[in-house]
């Protein structure tokens, strides 16, 4: 099919997260006409990853002079959006490129930050091998730890952090200037099915009973596609937790375009907000799931996302952990909020975006696998070009519906991410007197 005629096909994106507006917004910008976005929640989602008040924004180059595919692919994915950041004015206001501190704080954890985060040949690294470098980062009663063991590098350029939920309103709100319909909030925008006919995608129902019929659909629903879809065991939704400390007016001045601290291991922090002046701090880990049976699928075991304004309190304890090693002055300050954050997981955490080898009107856009959001102003556009049969060569490999690399998946894997107790969490595990109560009576503000 022409390009041409497909722009007046119509399209129905499941999903009103970040990719699903991002793919909106794109498809609106290339002349699409009837574009059609559900979503269980208003935008931004509660349970969606960018529904957050900042996520780091980080590009890499390949490393020359062999470099392999997937570095070449990932750079260009992240290259396409560190342009987006700098040049799109929807998306422009809400990138801040205050640079990037990566650090650890043994010295295996140092051995993969060299091989693995930064090229230490190229760009402007600079090594950090003191508390007292550490501390030189950012003005002076900002960083008052003593940073035990830690070792890192800073780079100042093509990095830093973006308020993700603005970005992602903004996108939802131009797609919706530009002629997108996006329907919302449940029962009307939950879908609770795709539908089939003839052996291929046609559309999806939501709870309302309501039949959504559309030529194309791209199913974007991040951590919730799981459920409306058989992924062949290519997707692990998983969840990480994070809170926010309250600060004065003063401190959130002082707290202004600081780069972000980030230890693979122990959790990183970023600037506060400028509504509401709370520090978000993550501690970092290798993941929760929430494995229970699933109705949907004969019994089996399955991670389940679902949406809460509160954290373990083995969380909170390794946040508090960071900010003794960082701010101890912070470290016993009440927390004003938290919440626990899902993405999806891949085996290999490339992302999926591909159309479906059985049902040839249906395009997946899933597996953020926690890098998902920086994406933002760029990933609508190669989505787009799956759409319309046309993505890079360079990408397609990467990206591809791959289940032959799920067979015999190990559920428990951690990804090779770093922290807490070192092992893949079950929130399961987590009995109810063992979450926070972090401001019950305000949990419900976004």
């Amino acid at each position: 099919m022409a390009t041409q005629k497909l722009t007046d096909s119509s399209i129905l994106i499941v999903g009103a997260g970040t990719w699903g507006c991002s793919a909106a917004l794109h498809l609106a910008r290339r002349g699409y006409k009837n574009v059609k976005v559900l979503d269980p929640h208003p935008v931004p989602s509660p349970i969606a990853a960018g529904n957050d008040i900042n996520k780091i924004m980080e590009h890499k180059e390949p490393r020359p002079p062999n470099p392999d595919s997937r570095s070449i692919a990932s750079a260009t994915f992240t290259r396409a959006a560190l342009k987006g950041w700098k040049t799109d004015p929807v998306f422009q206001p809400y990138f801040h490129e205050t640079g990037f501190i990566v650090s650890g704080h043994t010295p295996a954890l140092m051995e993969h930050i060299k091989k693995e985060e930064i090229d230490q040949f190229e760009g402007d690294w600079v090594a950090l091998d003191s508390a007292e470098d550490f501390r030189q980062t950012m003005p002076p009663g900002v960083l008052t730890g003593d940073f035990p063991n830690w070792k890192g590098w800073i780079s100042r350029s093509g990095a830093g952090w973006i308020h993700a939920r603005k970005a992602m309103v903004s996108a939802y709100t131009e797609a919706q200037r530009l002629g997108v319909k996006f329907i919302t909030g449940s029962p009307r925008g939950n879908v609770e099915s795709l539908v089939y006919k003839d052996g291929d995608v046609v559309g999806a129902q939501t709870a309302d009973g309501v039949g959504h019929y559309a030529e194309r659909t791209i199913l974007a629903a991040g951590a919730g596609s799981d459920r409306l879809l058989d992924f062949k065991n290519q997707l692990r939704p998983t969840a990480w937790t994070l809170c926010h400390i309250p600060m004065t007016p003063d401190e959130a001045t002082k707290y202004r375009n600081l780069p972000v601290l980030f230890n693979i291991a122990k959790g990183f922090f970023m600037e506060p907000d400028e509504e509401n002046s709370e520090l978000k701090i993550c501690d970092e880990h290798p993941g929760y799931c929430n494995f229970v049976s699933d109705p949907d699928h004969q019994g089996e075991k399955r991670s389940i996302p679902f949406a809460k304004q509160q954290i373990p309190i083995e969380a909170e304890a390794r946040a508090r952990d960071f900010l003794r090693d960082t701010m101890p002055h912070l470290a016993n300050r009440p927390f004003s909020f938290a919440r626990i954050c899902w993405d999806a997981d891949t085996v290999d955490r490339a992302f999926l975006i591909d159309r479906h080898p059985e049902y040839r009107s249906l395009v997946v856009a899933v597996g953020g696998s926690g890098n998902g959001a920086m994406q933002m102003p760029a990933i609508g556009g190669f989505i787009s070009d799956v759409l319309e049969g046309k993505l890079p060569k360079e990408l397609k490999g990467l990206v591809r519906w791959r289940p032959e690399i799920a067979v015999d998946r190990d559920w428990k894997s951690t990804q090779n991410r770093f922290g807490g107790p070192g092992i893949l969490m079950d929130f399961q595990d987590v009995k109810a007197h063992e979450w926070t109560q972090i401001g019950e009576g305000q949990q419900q503000r976004k």
